[in-house]
């Protein structure tokens, strides 16, 4: 009875999580295009702090020059990333170990799929962004790395760790 009063617990907690986490989503995403640019090329400039032994001794136009040519793998990045958190966090909020298998992804994945459409949608709307269909499988696919992952954590390491390897398995495995 503890380990299905814990897992009730861990969907809650995955669950608010992920509804705060799409609010942070949508607040980065209707910042502005200015502010955004702003946010991407402080990113890129600390990036290059981090990983560029010179970066430090370069003028400021080379270092604005770097951070911008680091702009755009960090931003979709970032999409894939934080689209994998939101991933990780549905799939934690309804997966567990006797979840059936198509279940297990299908739910999280087509959630966070169709939220990272709306958020792309949303973008139409605040001045100097854009709704972007490459954002759009970007984002999908951080989803799914983030349900991969999720799936791994919360059902096939579950079903390992209390000894439940057969657990919804039975005899119609595609559901």
């Amino acid at each position: 009875m503890m380990k299905n009063s814990e897992c009730k617990k861990r969907k809650r907690v995955c669950l608010v999580l992920a509804l705060c986490w799409m609010t942070v989503i949508f607040m980065f995403s209707a910042r502005n295009a200015d502010l955004s640019t702003q946010d991407s090329m402080s990113i890129g400039i600390f990036f290059g702090r981090l990983i560029v032994p010179s970066f430090s001794d370069m003028d400021t136009q080379m270092q604005i020059s770097f951070a911008g040519q680091v702009d755009h793998p960090i931003r979709k990045l970032a999409h894939a990333t934080e689209y994998a958190i939101l991933g990780f966090l549905l799939t934690g909020s309804y997966a567990d170990s006797s979840t059936k298998r198509r279940k297990a992804w299908l739910l999280p994945a087509v959630t966070g799929s169709l939220y990272a459409v709306s958020d792309e949608l949303h973008q139409m709307f605040v001045p100097g962004r854009s709704c972007e269909i490459r954002d759009m499988l970007i984002d999908s696919s951080g989803v799914l790395i983030g349900t991969c992952i999720g799936i791994f954590v919360f059902v096939y390491w579950k079903r390992r760790q209390y000894g439940q390897a057969d657990v919804g398995r039975g005899s119609d495995r595609s559901k």
